[in-house]
């Protein structure tokens, strides 16, 4: 099989048929296809040859089937493990619906009442994740299908990390840190993240389904990802009047740029959205200071008039340090 390769329809894989190619990234294709032992619609994601011969890119894709076959919730897509094969590929089981992306494309943003519901679903996702020691890592609408009913299965542990396992590093910077849109802070800051980092993913999706925008904006994605290291957050109520002030509130303690002052797991964030009506609202400086925007070219004229400084400031110190010797 040559690089870029696909199976055709009705080709076997071992002993699954293969329905139709369903996606196509850089490193894998992903496959409707039929168990012909029992019947069962499976996903099959196949590596290309590059990411087989990467070994890093290979160990992910290891670690990601490794993560997927152990969890098990309705909330979360499963991977069947299986030890027996002709060649290495993930089985995952299939599931019928629509991207969160793509809904958000149709209608532009949600009613409250369906973005909440569908967080919350999110939110038991995340919380049963936590609790078996994986951080999702990169979380956003794409990872996220819906079925008729709204229904949540969270999918893609291609960037999880869980406790325990070994670091794995990435020549690329989405494969190893998220999604600019999406990525908490301390990620941004080149940290591996933890539960409090799907915290603030979920907080701006959240954002995007009430108002139909992402708190933070930019030029680039590395702008987008330093304006929300420097600046505050559009105010929810700003961007979408319709928002409640204490669904904002809500908003601000997921999107918390800290993550100690963040909601410290997913069951905290679903309570108060359980109950909206009695969470209490901030007088929060994000509200009075959101217009007063830094730059990031403000902020290299600080760090580069202080690195011209120093010379000047060693001399005084050696100045110093001679009338005193």
């Amino acid at each position: 099989m040559s690089l870029r390769d696909t199976l055709p329809v009705g080709e076997k894989l071992d002993h699954y048929r293969i329905d139709a190619l369903v996606a196509e990234s850089g490193m894998a294709s992903l496959y409707r296809a039929t168990d012909e032992r029992d019947g069962r619609k499976v996903a099959i994601k196949l590596p290309h040859a590059e990411m087989e011969s990467d070994p890093g890119l290979f160990d992910r894709f290891r670690r990601e089937e490794e993560i997927g076959s152990a969890l098990d919730h309705p909330n979360v897509m499963h991977v069947f493990a299986e030890s027996d094969r002709s060649r290495p590929y993930m089985v995952m089981e299939w599931v019928d619906g629509t991207l969160l992306r793509q809904i958000l494309r149709d209608e532009g943003k949600l009613s409250a009442a369906r973005a909440t519901a569908i967080t919350r679903g999110l939110l038991q996702a995340l919380a049963y994740i936590h609790e078996h020691g994986v951080v999702h890592r990169d979380l956003k609408p794409e990872n996220i299908m819906l079925d008729e009913r709204d229904h949540v299965k969270l999918i893609d542990f291609g960037i999880a990390y869980k406790d325990g396992a070994r670091r794995l590093t990435f020549a690329g910077f989405t494969q190893g840190l998220g999604t600019p849109d999406y990525i908490s802070p301390e990620q941004v800051k080149g940290k591996r993240g933890d539960a409090r980092s799907d915290i603030y993913s979920a907080g701006v999706i959240l954002y995007e389904m009430l108002t139909g925008r992402t708190p933070f904006s930019g030029p680039s994605p590395l702008a987008v990802m330093n304006d929300r290291l420097i600046n505050h957050p559009l105010p929810p109520r700003e961007a979408e009047p319709s928002v409640t002030e204490q669904m904002q509130e809500v908003l601000y303690r997921a999107l918390e740029r800290d993550p100690k002052y963040r909601y410290p797991s997913a069951h905290a964030f679903a309570l108060d959205l359980e109950d909206l009506d009695h969470v209490g609202v901030a007088d929060r400086v994000e509200l009075r200071d959101w217009k007063k925007r830094r730059s990031a070219t403000l902020r290299k004229m600080l760090f580069y008039g202080g690195l011209a400084l120093l010379p000047f400031l060693l001399f005084l110190l050696m100045l110093l340090l001679a009338r005193h010797g």
